[in-house]
């Protein structure tokens, strides 16, 4: 009898070893499939998949800071970043190459036309209010800039006849003055356009004739280890602009920006044109929530919505 039941209990052990080694093996087959489903876009939900991400170059920095935070919590995403000037970027939206935006202007009637024709309605969010910088050389004794001087500049009818440095003719800075100053077109004599912020800090520190024109987030990644930085000067800007207009000059920062007292602002969005419910919502998501918002903060940017803070209070402290 004894033998009878050490014989069961042995056909018991060898079924069960048998059957977790079938399920280990099966769960290790779906987690490849899960991996091989990520890697080809087959597999897709809020959390899970790749998304095409296209960025306006002035903001790059702050997006990878976001990009890591975000896959460290959901290693299952992955974000194919494309960071272009604005027009590019927008092209990019058009042509289907990113499904999703963060830009610093919302798509016009006529390019979001081409959306409705294909039924998908774009999910817009703030995501943060950056600015626009005004460095000079130096060596020149200016500390401070108005905005009409700079529209002038970029007619070519300014009296010191300096030149005005763009990172690009396409990216948001250049078509940010363009339309504070209602210009239809710029003199080629005294607009000039880099390859990029890190040419025009270059360009400026270089040329005591220059005043050059890039995005804050940008400059503070790029001047903390800028060879030449103490070439570089930021200008105070006249606040002439909105209903917050007092005429006083203001440099950019975190404080000036919320305050609306630095008139070269922008806010940025993120705008997902995804068909469905995939990364993009993830992602959005995750720049708009408290997470997201406070890497903005820290970053010297204005978030869209200050993130809360958590008060600990302790009934047992010893004093």
């Amino acid at each position: 009898m004894k033998k009878i039941v050490n014989i069961c209990f042995l056909v018991i052990l060898v079924t069960s070893m048998v059957g977790c080694s079938t399920c280990s093996r099966t769960d290790q087959k779906d987690s490849a499939a899960d991996e091989v489903g990520v890697r080809n876009g087959s597999k897709e939900n809020i959390l899970v998949g790749v998304l095409n991400l296209v960025v306006d170059e002035t903001v790059l920095p702050l997006v990878k800071e976001q990009e890591e935070v975000f896959l460290s919590a959901y290693p299952n995403a992955k974000l194919n970043i494309i960071a272009q000037p604005e027009l590019l970027a927008v092209r990019e939206l058009l042509s289907n190459e990113a499904a999703v935006g963060v830009l610093a202007r919302e798509l016009n009637e006529e390019e979001n036309e081409y959306f409705k024709k294909r039924s998908i309605k774009p999910r817009v969010f703030s995501v943060w209010t950056d600015a626009i910088v005004v460095i000079n050389n130096t060596k020149q004794v200016d500390t401070t800039v108005t905005i009409s001087y700079l529209v002038q500049a970029m007619k070519g009818e300014s009296a010191d006849g300096r030149k005005i440095v763009f990172d690009n003719l396409n990216s948001s800075t250049f078509r940010h003055l363009k339309e504070l100053g209602k210009l239809d077109k710029v003199a080629g004599n005294f607009v000039e356009a880099q390859d990029g912020s890190e040419k025009v800090l270059e360009a400026v520190a270089n040329d005591p004739n220059k005043i050059g024109i890039l995005g804050y987030n940008v400059y503070l990644d790029l001047i903390s280890s800028f060879p030449n930085k103490n070439n570089i000067r930021i200008l105070s800007v006249q606040n002439t602009v909105g209903e917050g207009a007092d005429n006083k000059y203001y440099k950019p920062s975190q404080s000036t920006i919320a305050a609306e007292q630095y008139p070269l602002r922008r806010v940025f969005y993120v705008q997902n044109y995804q068909p469905n419910l995939g990364l993009g919502i993830g992602f959005s998501a995750f720049l708009t929530g408290d997470r997201g918002q406070r890497i903005v903060l820290k970053s010297g940017l204005v978030p869209a919505t200050m993130p809360g803070r958590d008060i600990i209070i302790r009934d047992d402290i010893s004093l």
